[in-house]
């Protein structure tokens, strides 16, 4: 869990990183200009910088600011069992790309889930 909970939120501080630095490269920085301006500084100043530009941090696609999901969904499928003749459900796996990934509280019971087998 504790991996999880580390990795979403290392997602959400490199997009901010991310962010910012192409902005100021957008704006006509040097990337040794655009690196330094952002080396130390909080993410206020960071979320400030963006919205100087126009761009709300929070107001991105989920999937830019925490990133994507990938992991094994479950679901039924109609099936036909020839032998019986008659149409049978089935359980099937396939790869879900999950764009809205939760927070907080609810990221949590979301990976709690696949750790006890749930998915």
């Amino acid at each position: 869990m504790d991996y999880f909970n580390w990795r979403q939120s290392d997602a959400t501080r490199c997009a901010l990183n991310g962010w910012c630095y192409w902005t100021l490269r957008k704006a006509g920085d040097s990337v040794g200009k655009a690196t330094s301006a952002l080396e130390g500084k909080s993410v206020a100043f960071k979320n400030e910088l963006l919205f100087q530009h126009g761009i709300n941090f929070n107001d991105l696609p989920a999937w830019q600011r925490r990133g994507t999901g990938l992991y094994w969904e479950t679901y039924q499928k109609a099936g036909y069992n020839p032998i019986e003749k008659t149409t049978v459900a089935t359980k099937r796996r396939r790869i879900k790309v999950d764009d809205e990934l939760p927070m907080k509280e609810a990221y949590g019971e979301f990976i709690d889930r696949f750790l006890e087998g749930e998915s």
